[in-house]
């Protein structure tokens, strides 16, 4: 029986090349997105760009004057009336947070790409897990040991090194932490060679999957004759029917030996594209796909319908080139189907986040979410990757929506973010002459019934960019 995983859609589908290409363009962004739509129209002569994007997938679209690009992703009579979400309504109308006005300055500032870079990308996961804060910094280090493909061919010593005197650490304990590391996505990352980045990709899928006993046989012991060997040989080797190492090694073959290669940093160049759009409408936040997203290619009939009057060989390629043609235009609907099912249980999840900016975004965890969308945590950390969302609050990652938690003395949690918003604004409204201290600026968190360490005031500080309290002092 093949390995089946579950889809946006509830569908079960065989992990086949297929299903890693729709999880392939699931993890892209939107740029990147268009250029690989390109290439397979200008490829396939079964793909063919049509004359309208189809309708945005969900119940309503958004705003025409929000869809961008003269797109309103939705049908006709669809849709809330500009009533309904008009940037004058709500507690954004007076805090400055964001217009929708394409030619402010501001908002053409948001919308440039930050760059997102494998370390940024594990860095950002390794944040948001339940590791101790001592894990955390053993953590942190593997993370800037890797290569830019993923590996880790710095010797476990050799990073032990690095976290003296500030933490004394064995191998064992590093390599404890490195186990969870590889559990990241991409999975693979943190291998110390090919074999294991296999071991590692090959662990996630199904123990019914055909071939993968024999696959992991071979990633762990004769994968680097296999070259030299041949199928053959290896068979030999392990004394395996040939057809059996066939399948093995067809299995290996569709998996990635360079993991951390996914992972590429956008030009500084590159702008914002957003992939949804986010409104409120009598009181409910609503998200919807937007407009200039959608993929506007279809199948070509005209070819499609020569397949029945043509030879032998020439109908057989047609065939192929016109299944790949599905195959795309199903993996995009996956796509958006994903993207916009984890979007929605974001805005239900931080509403309040929307509403009244960071201090109100509550603790959210990649785990959280997959469990609410009945996803791997995977495939929502490739969902969420370079992907932007169009709100009343501007243009925003949807990174922007998770954060970590600290216990509040109330019984609740505080978002590390909501913690930094709340530094921000004591700052702001300290008396210059006499900033506040990071000990201080604990006490009135303290107070708020927000209990953080004067350490970690002085991390959260920093990460803002703001200076030390003597470096504030202001006598003029």
């Amino acid at each position: 029986m093949k390995p089946r995983l579950q889809t946006s859609l509830g569908q079960q589908l065989v992990m086949t090349p297929q299903l890693r290409q729709a999880i392939r363009l699931l993890q892209m962004s939107t740029a990147e997105l268009e250029i690989e739509i390109t290439q397979a129209v200008e490829s396939n002569p079964l793909l063919d760009w049509t004359e309208d994007a189809p309708a945005a997938t969900g119940d309503e679209g958004p705003p025409a004057e929000i869809a961008g690009d003269g797109q309103d992703g939705r049908h006709e009579d669809e849709g809330p009336s500009g009533d309904d979400w008009a940037p004058d309504e709500g507690p954004w109308a007076s805090s400055g947070g964001g217009s929708f006005d394409d030619d402010d300055p501001g908002s053409a500032a948001e919308r440039i790409a930050e760059a997102d870079t494998l370390r940024d990308h594990l860095l950002w996961q390794l944040h948001l897990s339940h590791l101790s804060p001592r894990d955390r910094r053993i953590g942190s280090a593997l993370i800037d040991a890797l290569e830019e493909d993923g590996y880790l061919r710095e010797p476990l010593a050799g990073i032990t090194e690095t976290l003296k005197p500030d933490l004394d650490v064995n191998e064992d304990e590093i390599s404890v932490v490195l186990h969870q590391l590889q559990r990241f996505d991409p999975v693979g990352v943190g291998a110390r060679s090919l074999g294991e980045c296999l071991r590692l990709q090959l662990a996630v899928l199904s123990d019914d999957t055909p071939g993968k006993a024999l696959a992991m046989r071979i990633a762990e012991g004769p994968l680097d004759r296999l070259p030299r060997s041949g199928i053959a040989g290896i068979a030999n080797e392990l004394k395996q029917p040939v057809a059996e190492v066939e399948t093995a090694v067809a299995l290996l073959r569709t998996l990635d030996p360079k993991p951390g290669a996914q992972i590429g940093e956008l030009g500084s160049d590159t702008y914002v594209v957003p992939d949804c759009v986010v409104w409120r409408q009598r009181g409910v936040w609503r998200a919807a796909l937007a407009g200039n997203t959608l993929p506007r290619i279809g199948i070509h009939r005209g070819y499609e319908q020569m397949i029945r009057q043509c030879g032998e060989s020439d109908a057989g390629y047609l065939k192929g080139q016109l299944q790949e043609a599905r195959w795309l235009l199903k993996s995009l609907e996956a796509r958006g189907e994903t993207l916009l099912k984890v979007t929605r249980c974001l805005i239900r999840e931080q509403a309040g986040f929307l509403e009244f900016g960071e201090q109100a975004l509550r603790p959210l965890t990649l785990r959280e979410v997959a469990g609410e969308v009945g996803l791997h945590e995977s495939t929502v950390s490739r969902a969420i990757a370079r992907k932007y969302v169009r709100t009343p609050r501007g243009t925003l990652p949807l990174r922007a929506f998770f954060a970590s938690g600290i216990d509040t003395e109330g019984g609740g949690e505080a978002s590390s973010t909501a913690i930094q918003a709340m530094i921000r604004r004591l700052v702001e409204q300290e008396n210059p002459r006499k900033p506040l201290s990071d000990a201080k600026l604990a006490d009135l968190l303290k107070a708020a019934g927000v209990p953080v360490a004067r350490r970690t005031v002085a991390k959260y500080r920093e990460a803002l960019h703001i200076l030390s309290s003597h470096e504030r002092v202001r006598l003029d």
